[in-house]
């Protein structure tokens, strides 16, 4: 209660009748009075002053009631007022969310884009847009059918935009289901809350066929006359407004194709299939932010044949050789021609046809060609050289519009009827030594043929054919006289074989005619007699090689030689050759032993010695000789050492936590990898005043445990291992100076 003055107030929709306010008479006055937009149901008791509700405000009504009050004296004249009273209606969620319609229909395409709207669905609620009661959510209740576990579907919860979903992009067809039904819920209270108002619709959705698909292959026409370009086919993406370009899956100069914004493709120029005679490109569509909306279509274009290519010969001139007993209707040979059109279709079809013989003799069309194959036969009768040694034919070649003129020449060659003939058939005899030269020409020889000179029916082959089983000898042919040059091939041997008997056939490398044989005009036979030569001695093997260790006792037995005479001779161990080494080395007993004297001063060094065998019977001594390679084996007899690549110092006074590095060398060989071990020698007081720790298997760090060094030079007594076997140990004085250093870091 109060006063009477202006006043707002805030009431709930509904909630039946109720007391808002209470207002106090003052006197004068005795009463009051509203007016205003009462709405039947809101006013003020005039005696009480109490301002009620009769029943329930509604908000989707009337959201603001305004009221004007005034008090009344006992004559019923305003005393105070008009006060304004405002009563402002508060919306509680009473109203459900409403579909604008009763059902949806909707059309989608297959390979739709994921995410990409096709349609959408709305609803209102006539709560108080400000407050969540009027706030709508949208959602997928039921999918009918649903053949995948996940939805094919999707809708935007705050748009109402439906769209086909991952699954739904990849797997809609219209040839499986073409018609879907969905049940869409929506939500006020943004669907937060468990007791907000729900409604359902259904959408019903078509899949049709998609409308972004590759166009079958293209076939393009080579070398059309048509203006440029022209309109070869077209593509459409699902999507309205998309933006077309094409990409080259070839590296080419320049594509010859363009696509419109709607779509077209087209050929910019002529093609020619011998050129190129197949294109491969890729459409892409997409957005206006350049995203892909479709996946790339693959597009084939095939470039077609037309005739527009003459017939080539493959040779200027084709030479064919026929022998003079060829027999009617045998193939002699073939005219080649080829035609760039495409293969295997009229256009390249050729055909052939003799159109001239040159010379006529002894009668007009000796020859034939088979119309398809080009190939060129006898007619019937075998060719006469007597009549000519050459024919001139010229070849018509055409297709189905041009026609080319290939020229051929047959000659005519002898027949292989007359066999080598030997100017002598015994040669007699040679002697030679057995250490002539392979290559070395022993005996000419000379056999004559009566076939055509020039042709492989005259040309005479050699051949030893018997007493040379082992290809000693070689017989090379001049091909311009036949004459034949016997050559020794392999070294001779007098001790093997001292005598050879030779038979040698003479032959062509064409065959001979049908009832001509070779005989013994073409047989001839020659003796070779070989002298004996005092051969020089033979080690039994081309080289000795052994492994001694380098600590082995002096007269230790390392290695044998052994030498033979091929005459039978004696024969002995004469010198040795020492090489790389300063060592000494002795031969003892008859069959060449060879001990070790003395240790080598090189140690890792290896040993080589040189043995010279020599021949004791003849006065003109025959010498031999072999190398030997006795390699000395390492053994761990050097002891670690610090290495002295430079001087070890500190710079005085010493601050502390300085360190340098020192390294440990050996002069054995490692065959794998040198380990040592660092330790410092319990004198000295070493340990006191330096520490030494590893870094890795042959460096360590040495550095001092304080600061109170004088300006000098120290021993540093360290004890280094190497890993041999058996380990051996050294105890090494490291000198490191404790010096005033220069800017550089470096002693003065």
């Amino acid at each position: 209660s109060g006063p009477l003055k202006d006043m707002d107030f805030s009431v709930q929709e509904g909630g039946g009748p109720r007391i808002l306010h209470q207002f106090t008479v003052e006197s004068p006055a005795v009463s009051f009075r509203m007016s205003g937009e009462k709405a039947g149901i809101i006013d003020i008791d005039p005696k009480t002053g109490i301002l009620y509700i009769n029943g329930s405000l509604d908000w989707e009504t009337q959201k603001v009631h305004k009221l004007q009050v005034e008090s009344l004296d006992e004559s019923g004249n305003v005393v105070k007022g008009p006060y304004a009273v405002t009563i402002y209606v508060e919306d509680i969620n009473d109203n459900p969310p409403e579909f604008d319609q009763k059902r949806y229909y909707g059309v989608v395409r297959q390979n739709s884009r994921p995410g990409k709207p096709f349609m959408y669905v709305n609803a209102t609620d006539r709560d108080d847009p400000t407050t969540p009661h009027a706030q709508l959510s949208y959602s997928i209740l039921h999918h009918f059918p649903k053949p995948y576990e996940e939805m094919l579907f999707q809708i935007d919860n705050v748009t109402g935009a439906i769209s086909p979903s991952i699954t739904g992009s990849y797997y809609l067809d219209p040839q499986k289901q073409d018609t879907f039904t969905l049940v869409v819920s929506v939500k006020d209270m943004a669907g937060m809350t468990t007791n907000a108002f729900t409604s359902s619709v259904d959408v019903i959705i078509a899949v049709m066929e998609s409308l972004w698909k590759a166009p079958s292959t293209i076939y393009i026409k080579e070398n059309s006359t048509q203006v440029h370009p022209v309109n070869i086919s077209k593509v459409q993406s699902n999507e309205p407004g998309a933006i077309y370009d094409i990409f080259e899956k070839e590296s080419l100069p320049k594509l010859p194709f363009t696509i419109s914004k709607d779509g077209d493709i087209y050929v910019t120029e002529p093609l020619d299939r011998e050129v190129k005679d197949s294109y491969t490109f890729f459409v892409v569509s997409k957005d206006t932010t350049g995203e892909l909306v479709d996946k790339p279509l693959k597009i084939q274009i095939v470039v077609e044949d037309i005739n527009d290519n003459p017939p080539v010969c493959q040779k200027d001139l084709t030479i064919i050789e026929v022998q003079e007993n060829e027999k009617g209707g045998s193939d002699i040979g073939t005219v080649l021609a080829t035609d760039m059109d495409e293969k295997d279709t009229l256009n390249s079809r050729l055909k052939f046809q003799i159109q001239s013989q040159e010379p006529e003799v002894p009668i007009k069309n000796l020859f034939y060609i088979q119309q398809d194959t080009g190939t060129l036969q006898l007619s019937g009768r075998s060719l006469s050289k007597r009549d000519s040694a050459k024919y001139s034919l010229k070849v018509l070649v055409t297709d189905d519009q041009f026609e080319t003129i290939c020229d051929v020449e047959v000659h005519v060659i002898d027949i292989n009827d007359q066999i080598p003939i030997f100017q002598s058939s015994d040669y007699g005899s040679v002697t030679v030594a057995e250490n002539v030269p392979v290559g070395t020409v022993l005996l000419e020889i000379q056999a004559t043929d009566g076939d055509e000179p020039a042709t492989g029916s005259s040309l005479v082959i050699y051949q030893v054919k018997e007493g040379d089983p082992n290809n000693t000898f070689i017989i090379e042919t001049d091909s311009e006289t036949n004459r034949g040059f016997i050559k020794i091939n392999k070294a001779l041997d007098f001790e093997t074989v001292p005598v050879y008997d030779l038979v040698i056939n003479a032959t062509n490398p064409e065959p001979l005619v049908q009832g001509v044989q070779y005989n013994a005009s073409s047989l001839a036979v020659f003796k070779v007699f070989v002298t004996n030569v005092d051969d020089p001695p033979v080690f039994r093997k081309p080289l000795y090689k052994t492994e001694v260790s380098e600590d082995i006792p002096v007269n230790t037995l390392v290695m044998t030689v052994e030498a033979y005479d091929p005459e039978g001779d004696s024969v002995r161990v004469s010198k040795i050759v020492l090489k790389e080494v300063q060592g000494k080395c002795a031969l003892y007993l008859a069959c060449g032993k060879i001990l070790f004297l003395q240790k080598s001063y090189l140690l890792v060094e290896d040993v080589h010695v040189t043995l010279h065998s020599v021949n004791l019977t003849d006065n003109a001594a025959q010498k031999s000789k072999v190398s030997l390679i006795l390699q000395l084996l390492d053994v761990n007899d050097n002891r670690p050492q610090i290495a002295t690549d430079y001087p070890t110092f500190f710079c005085y006074p010493v601050s502390g936590g300085e360190r340098t590095l020192i390294r440990a060398t050996d002069a054995d060989k490692q065959y794998f990898y040198s380990k040592f071990t660092f330790t410092l020698a319990d004198e000295m007081n070493a340990k006191n005043n330096w520490e030494i720790s590893k870094v890795n298997a042959t460096h360590a760090y040495l550095s001092p445990k304080h600061a109170n060094f004088e300006e000098k030079v120290y021993d540093v007594p360290i004890i280094l291992n190497d890993n041999g076997k058996p380990s051996l140990e050294n105890k090494v004085n490291h000198k490191v100076s404790i010096c005033k250093c220069s800017s550089e870091n470096s002693c003065f």
